[in-house]
């Protein structure tokens, strides 16, 4: 930790501002809340299973490991490239944005310190991007882009 507060992305630092794994459970769960209730997410909602236990779980793991946390999601699922997971999903710009402002809805009703809840916002913006170019690709058929 600096005088200016943690160093979000370094070491496990941003996986203890979102409270460990209890912490992320939470956030998970309360994204997935969002997402069965707005209206705007129904699209990217038919996408996941009826039950979304499995999905809750995966990404509670995965967001662990990538936040410096232990590495769950790899310990129960093995290894994962989130773009080419999603790559057969017809994902575009407002997918990617429903998906973000669910999150965003879900972050901003965790108890984190601002300065956290911006630079994981921030954060999580890339790999929803990465998705989207990911899917775009595909449905195209340039694979390649993938990358």
């Amino acid at each position: 930790m600096s005088a200016q507060g943690p160093a979000y992305g370094s070491g496990d630092a941003s996986f203890q501002a979102a409270g460990g794994t209890e912490g992320v459970r939470a956030l998970v769960d309360a994204f997935y809340d969002v997402m069965e209730a707005r209206p705007d997410a129904r699209r990217i909602r038919k996408m996941h299973p009826r039950d979304l236990a499995v999905s809750r779980d995966k990404l509670a793991r995965f967001l662990c490991g990538w936040l410096g946390g232990p590495k769950l999601f790899r310990e129960r699922y093995g290894s994962i490239s989130i773009p080419g997971v999603h790559a057969h999903l017809p994902i575009g710009a407002a997918d990617r944005d429903a998906w973000l402002d669910c999150m965003r809805e879900a972050v901003a009703a965790a108890p984190y310190e601002d300065a956290f809840k911006r630079y994981l916002l921030e954060q999580l913006g890339i790999p929803a991007e990465r998705i989207r170019q990911a899917c775009e690709a595909e449905h195209r058929g340039d694979r390649d882009e993938r990358k």
